[in-house]
Protein backbone atom coordinates (compact mmCIF):
# COMPACT_ATOMS: atom_id res chain seq x y z
CA UNK A 1 0.00 0.00 0.00
CA UNK A 2 2.87 2.39 0.86
CA UNK A 3 4.49 1.66 -2.52
CA UNK A 4 1.25 2.58 -4.32
CA UNK A 5 1.06 5.88 -2.43
CA UNK A 6 4.70 6.71 -3.23
CA UNK A 7 4.13 5.91 -6.93
CA UNK A 8 1.05 8.16 -6.97
CA UNK A 9 3.04 11.02 -5.43
CA UNK A 10 5.85 10.60 -7.98
CA UNK A 11 3.39 10.60 -10.87
CA UNK A 12 1.62 13.66 -9.51
CA UNK A 13 4.93 15.58 -9.34
CA UNK A 14 5.74 14.58 -12.94
CA UNK A 15 2.26 15.57 -14.13
CA UNK A 16 2.46 18.95 -12.41
CA UNK A 17 5.77 19.70 -14.14
CA UNK A 18 4.41 18.66 -17.51
CA UNK A 19 1.20 20.63 -17.00
CA UNK A 20 3.17 23.90 -17.06
CA UNK A 21 2.96 23.59 -20.87
CA UNK A 22 -0.01 25.33 -22.45
CA UNK A 23 -2.89 23.27 -23.81
CA UNK A 24 -5.28 25.01 -26.17
CA UNK A 25 -7.87 22.77 -27.89
CA UNK A 26 -9.62 23.84 -31.09
CA UNK A 27 -12.72 25.21 -29.34
CA UNK A 28 -13.95 21.71 -28.57
CA UNK A 29 -12.79 18.89 -26.31
CA UNK A 30 -13.59 16.22 -28.90
CA UNK A 31 -10.46 14.22 -29.69
CA UNK A 32 -8.56 14.98 -26.47
CA UNK A 33 -6.59 11.98 -25.16
CA UNK A 34 -5.47 11.55 -21.54
CA UNK A 35 -3.25 9.04 -19.74
CA UNK A 36 -3.58 8.23 -16.06
CA UNK A 37 -2.76 6.02 -13.10
CA UNK A 38 -5.34 4.92 -10.53
CA UNK A 39 -5.74 3.36 -7.10
CA UNK A 40 -8.81 1.31 -6.18
CA UNK A 41 -10.68 0.06 -3.14
CA UNK A 42 -13.09 -2.84 -3.70
CA UNK A 43 -15.71 -3.08 -0.94
CA UNK A 44 -18.01 -5.95 0.03
CA UNK A 45 -16.32 -8.66 -2.04
CA UNK A 46 -18.39 -11.87 -1.86
CA UNK A 47 -21.09 -9.84 -0.12
CA UNK A 48 -19.08 -9.51 3.11
CA UNK A 49 -18.08 -6.16 4.62
CA UNK A 50 -14.73 -7.49 5.83
CA UNK A 51 -13.68 -8.97 2.47
CA UNK A 52 -12.15 -5.84 0.99
CA UNK A 53 -9.48 -5.38 -1.63
CA UNK A 54 -7.10 -2.64 -2.76
CA UNK A 55 -5.34 -2.29 -6.06
CA UNK A 56 -3.73 -0.17 -8.68
CA UNK A 57 -3.96 0.22 -12.43
CA UNK A 58 -3.85 2.49 -15.44
CA UNK A 59 -6.27 4.12 -17.83
CA UNK A 60 -6.54 6.31 -20.88
CA UNK A 61 -9.38 8.58 -21.96
CA UNK A 62 -10.62 9.39 -25.43
CA UNK A 63 -13.13 12.25 -25.46
CA UNK A 64 -15.87 11.75 -28.05
CA UNK A 65 -17.65 15.07 -27.57
CA UNK A 66 -17.78 18.13 -25.39
CA UNK A 67 -20.00 16.34 -22.86
CA UNK A 68 -19.07 12.71 -23.59
CA UNK A 69 -15.80 11.07 -22.53
CA UNK A 70 -14.58 7.46 -22.35
CA UNK A 71 -12.33 5.63 -19.89
CA UNK A 72 -10.39 2.50 -20.91
CA UNK A 73 -8.82 0.85 -17.87
CA UNK A 74 -6.94 -2.08 -16.38
CA UNK A 75 -6.91 -2.77 -12.62
CA UNK A 76 -5.17 -5.37 -10.45
CA UNK A 77 -6.84 -5.78 -7.05
CA UNK A 78 -5.90 -8.04 -4.14
CA UNK A 79 -7.77 -8.78 -0.92
CA UNK A 80 -8.36 -11.32 1.83
CA UNK A 81 -11.16 -13.84 2.28
CA UNK A 82 -11.93 -14.58 5.92
CA UNK A 83 -8.25 -14.41 6.90
CA UNK A 84 -7.50 -17.87 5.48
CA UNK A 85 -7.42 -17.17 1.73
CA UNK A 86 -6.51 -14.36 -0.63
CA UNK A 87 -8.28 -13.07 -3.70
CA UNK A 88 -6.89 -11.53 -6.89
CA UNK A 89 -8.98 -9.67 -9.47
CA UNK A 90 -7.99 -8.31 -12.86
CA UNK A 91 -10.42 -5.82 -14.43
CA UNK A 92 -10.15 -4.93 -18.12
CA UNK A 93 -12.87 -2.63 -19.36
CA UNK A 94 -14.29 0.70 -20.41
CA UNK A 95 -16.80 3.32 -19.26
CA UNK A 96 -18.68 6.19 -20.86
CA UNK A 97 -18.59 9.46 -18.87
CA UNK A 98 -21.43 11.95 -19.34
CA UNK A 99 -21.03 15.54 -18.14
CA UNK A 100 -24.51 16.85 -17.18
CA UNK A 101 -23.66 20.55 -17.04
CA UNK A 102 -23.20 22.97 -19.91
CA UNK A 103 -19.90 22.69 -21.75
CA UNK A 104 -17.29 25.38 -21.13
CA UNK A 105 -14.04 25.75 -23.04
CA UNK A 106 -12.12 26.08 -19.78
CA UNK A 107 -13.54 23.47 -17.37
CA UNK A 108 -14.42 24.53 -13.86
CA UNK A 109 -12.34 23.23 -10.96
CA UNK A 110 -14.96 20.58 -10.14
CA UNK A 111 -16.49 18.77 -13.13
CA UNK A 112 -19.03 16.09 -12.07
CA UNK A 113 -20.09 13.19 -14.27
CA UNK A 114 -22.16 10.02 -14.39
CA UNK A 115 -20.71 6.85 -15.86
CA UNK A 116 -21.72 3.43 -17.12
CA UNK A 117 -19.70 0.71 -18.76
CA UNK A 118 -18.57 -2.88 -19.06
CA UNK A 119 -15.53 -4.94 -18.09
CA UNK A 120 -14.13 -8.45 -18.06
CA UNK A 121 -12.84 -9.79 -14.75
CA UNK A 122 -10.43 -12.61 -13.96
CA UNK A 123 -10.68 -13.85 -10.35
CA UNK A 124 -8.43 -16.27 -8.45
CA UNK A 125 -8.98 -17.33 -4.82
CA UNK A 126 -6.09 -19.18 -3.17
CA UNK A 127 -5.54 -20.61 0.31
CA UNK A 128 -2.91 -18.69 2.29
CA UNK A 129 -1.13 -21.80 3.59
CA UNK A 130 -1.47 -23.96 0.48
CA UNK A 131 -0.95 -22.20 -2.89
CA UNK A 132 -1.99 -25.39 -4.70
CA UNK A 133 -5.50 -25.06 -3.28
CA UNK A 134 -7.15 -22.48 -5.54
CA UNK A 135 -9.97 -21.82 -7.97
CA UNK A 136 -10.31 -19.22 -10.71
CA UNK A 137 -12.86 -17.91 -13.18
CA UNK A 138 -13.57 -15.32 -15.86
CA UNK A 139 -16.67 -13.17 -15.61
CA UNK A 140 -18.32 -10.27 -17.40
CA UNK A 141 -19.54 -7.19 -15.54
CA UNK A 142 -21.49 -3.99 -16.01
CA UNK A 143 -20.90 -0.93 -13.85
CA UNK A 144 -22.51 2.43 -13.15
CA UNK A 145 -21.73 5.26 -10.78
CA UNK A 146 -20.85 8.89 -10.15
CA UNK A 147 -17.62 10.83 -10.14
CA UNK A 148 -15.90 14.17 -10.49
CA UNK A 149 -12.75 15.61 -12.06
CA UNK A 150 -10.81 18.12 -9.98
CA UNK A 151 -9.09 20.16 -12.70
CA UNK A 152 -5.88 21.48 -11.17
CA UNK A 153 -4.61 22.80 -14.53
CA UNK A 154 -5.79 22.75 -18.16
CA UNK A 155 -3.94 19.47 -18.62
CA UNK A 156 -3.95 17.75 -15.23
CA UNK A 157 -6.83 16.47 -13.09
CA UNK A 158 -7.48 14.24 -10.11
CA UNK A 159 -10.65 12.18 -10.53
CA UNK A 160 -12.73 10.46 -7.85
CA UNK A 161 -15.25 7.78 -8.82
CA UNK A 162 -17.64 5.52 -6.94
CA UNK A 163 -19.42 2.78 -8.87
CA UNK A 164 -21.29 -0.47 -8.38
CA UNK A 165 -20.14 -3.46 -10.44
CA UNK A 166 -22.29 -6.54 -11.10
CA UNK A 167 -20.35 -9.60 -12.30
CA UNK A 168 -22.00 -12.44 -14.20
CA UNK A 169 -20.05 -15.69 -14.17
CA UNK A 170 -19.27 -18.92 -12.37
CA UNK A 171 -19.17 -18.55 -8.59
CA UNK A 172 -15.87 -19.17 -6.78
CA UNK A 173 -15.63 -18.93 -3.00
CA UNK A 174 -13.67 -20.16 0.00
CA UNK A 175 -15.00 -21.63 3.25
CA UNK A 176 -13.26 -22.95 6.34
CA UNK A 177 -14.67 -25.81 8.45
CA UNK A 178 -12.78 -27.49 11.30
CA UNK A 179 -9.56 -25.85 10.17
CA UNK A 180 -9.87 -27.15 6.60
CA UNK A 181 -10.11 -24.59 3.81
CA UNK A 182 -12.25 -25.53 0.83
CA UNK A 183 -12.16 -23.40 -2.31
CA UNK A 184 -15.02 -24.24 -4.62
CA UNK A 185 -16.06 -23.36 -8.15
CA UNK A 186 -19.78 -23.84 -8.59
CA UNK A 187 -21.55 -24.92 -11.75
CA UNK A 188 -23.89 -22.52 -13.49
CA UNK A 189 -24.05 -18.73 -13.57
CA UNK A 190 -23.96 -16.45 -10.52
CA UNK A 191 -24.40 -12.72 -9.95
CA UNK A 192 -21.88 -11.03 -7.67
CA UNK A 193 -21.76 -7.32 -6.87
CA UNK A 194 -19.33 -4.98 -5.17
CA UNK A 195 -18.56 -1.28 -4.80
CA UNK A 196 -15.41 0.05 -6.45
CA UNK A 197 -13.96 3.40 -5.35
CA UNK A 198 -11.24 4.89 -7.55
CA UNK A 199 -8.90 7.88 -7.37
CA UNK A 200 -6.90 8.62 -10.51
CA UNK A 201 -4.29 11.11 -11.73
CA UNK A 202 -4.73 12.07 -15.38
CA UNK A 203 -2.76 14.12 -17.87
CA UNK A 204 -3.96 15.31 -21.29
CA UNK A 205 -1.30 14.30 -23.78
CA UNK A 206 -2.79 15.20 -27.17
CA UNK A 207 -5.63 16.57 -29.24
CA UNK A 208 -5.76 14.12 -32.15
CA UNK A 209 -7.84 16.43 -34.37
CA UNK A 210 -5.73 19.53 -33.81
CA UNK A 211 -3.69 20.61 -36.80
Amino acid sequence: MIQRIICSIIFSVIFFKLSAQSFEPRGTRRGVISLGVRNNASLFNDGAWNNQGVGTGGQFRVQLGDQVNTDWFLDYITGTVGGYANREDLHIGWSVLLYPFKYEMKPKFIQPYVLAGHCFDFTRIKENNNPNNFAERWSSAIQAGLGAHFNLTDRFDISLTGQYMIHLGTDVHAIQENGIVSIEKEDGINLEGHILATVSLNYKIADIFKK
